[in-house]
Order: C-alpha cells, then sequence, then structure tokens
C-alpha cells in the first residue's frame, strides 16, 4: 500500500483529504505542522507529499526545499494563493503539481494517481530504514542524490551515472555508454568516457571517500555494484 504524507494544518481540509485518498487505497499520515512532517517524513518515509504552503511554523516551499536535500519523493503543493509567481516557485523548487484552495478531494486523489505514475517512486521511499538510500537519481529533474548529498553534474555525467544506475551489475562497454549517452556517439571516444567516469568518481569520493559504486571491469567496460 503506498503512503501518502498529507501536511495540512487545517483538520477539516485533513479529513476530507485523507478520507478521499484512503477511499482510493492508499495510506496517508497526516502533519499539521513543518516540523513533525520532516520527523514523520524521515521516520516512515512516503511515497508522495502532499504539502500546503501556508503552515502554522513555517512555509511549505522551505520544508520542500528541506525534503528535496535528501529526497526526491514527489510532491503537490496545496494553496490559497493563486498568484502565477507561487506556481512556478512552487514547480521551480522541486514541486511536481500544484493545486489551489478550494479543491476538490477527488480530483487531489485524482492528481496523486497521476504523479505517482509519471514519476515512479521507488518503494524504499516507504520505509524509513531505506528512506536516505545510497544512490538516488531523479531522471524527471536531472538531479543526483549521493548518501542525502546533492551532486552537482554535467550533463555527460548525470547520463552515465543514469545509465548504469538502470540495471546495477550489468557491465557497459565504453561502445554502449557512447551510444546511450551522446547524442553523436561516433563523436566521442573511448578515453572520453573514462574521463567522465573518473569526474564521477570523484565527485562520490568527495561525499563518501570509502565507497566507490562504480566498478572497473578491464577490458569490457564498467558497472554500477548490485549491493552497497
Amino acid at each position: 500500500m503506498q503512503r501518502i504524507l498529507v501536511v495540512e494544518d487545517e483538520p477539516a481540509i485533513a479529513d476530507n483529504i485523507r478520507y478521499a485518498l484512503e477511499t482510493e487505497g492508499f495510506a496517508v499520515d497526516w502533519c499539521a505542522t513543518g516540523e513533525e512532517a520532516l520527523q514523520r517524513y524521515h521516520e516512515r518515509g512516503a511515497h508522495l507529499v502532499v504539502l500546503d504552503v501556508g503552515l502554522p511554523d513555517c512555509n511549505g516551499f522551505d520544508l520542500c526545499k528541506d525534503i528535496r536535500k535528501t529526497s526526491a519523493v514527489p510532491i503537490i503543493f496545496l494553496t490559497a494563493r493563486t498568484d502565477e509567481i507561487d506556481r512556478v516557485v512552487g514547480l521551480e523548487i522541486g514541486g511536481d503539481d500544484y493545486m489551489a484552495k478550494p479543491f476538490s478531494p477527488r480530483e487531489l486523489a485524482a492528481r496523486v494517481r497521476a504523479v505517482l505514475r509519471r514519476v515512479p517512486g521507488d518503494d524504499s521511499q516507504a520505509e524509513p530504514g531505506k528512506a536516505q538510500s545510497p544512490l538516488v537519481i531523479d531522471k524527471h529533474k536531472a538531479k543526483v542524490w549521493y548518501f542525502g548529498k546533492p551532486l552537482d553534474l554535467s550533463r555527460y555525467e548525470f547520463r552515465i551515472l543514469e545509465a548504469l544506475a538502470q540495471r546495477p551489475g550489468w557491465v557497459y562497454s565504453r561502445e554502449k555508454l557512447m551510444e546511450l549517452v551522446w547524442e553523436e556517439p561516433e563523436s566521442a571516444m573511448d578515453r572520453t568516457v573514462d574521463t567522465h567516469v573518473k569526474t564521477i568518481r570523484a565527485k562520490l569520493r568527495a561525499v563518501q571517500p570509502d565507497v566507490d559504486p562504480i566498478q572497473t571491469h578491464r577490458g569490457l567496460g564498467y558497472s554500477l555494484k548490485e549491493s552497497w
């Protein structure tokens, strides 16, 4: 059962949201403050967060930024404000959808399902013991978190790491990586792949010096470790 974390300070609205989501088969956690929500998320995880912008103890946008430091969990914003700038800000800082109050709880439930289909979540996000997975890749936003830290990767570095992560344990030849990553594979060379992998490794080691998740297979290519 997928777990939805609802962060809403108005009990009546929260009750309506909970009823609509539970009717659709979701498990629902409810929090009325940002502080409680952040703690609950780290303890229990969630597959998606429904987040009110106007919380009593913090701004929902700020809470979203805190969550985004360690997680790519989908977030739907709720707000009483309808200004376009608020919608733009919410989406630019990592929101996946935006609903203005008043809204239909049934429509919100439909949007939750749509976002979960569009941004498939890892089941580990629902388990607190796995919420901080070593490598989290959000291909839709082209963002990577490694041991909870965001990585600043170039376009090709991101694509290489994304390709390796799609099938941990599989050995990708340099030629295959060039085919998957470069728009014009014929313009890239073997040593270009090696250089990018070297740079990726340096950025990973800067976060966690004792772990090297990328394995080199002499004469064959590279793979991402299956177990950490």
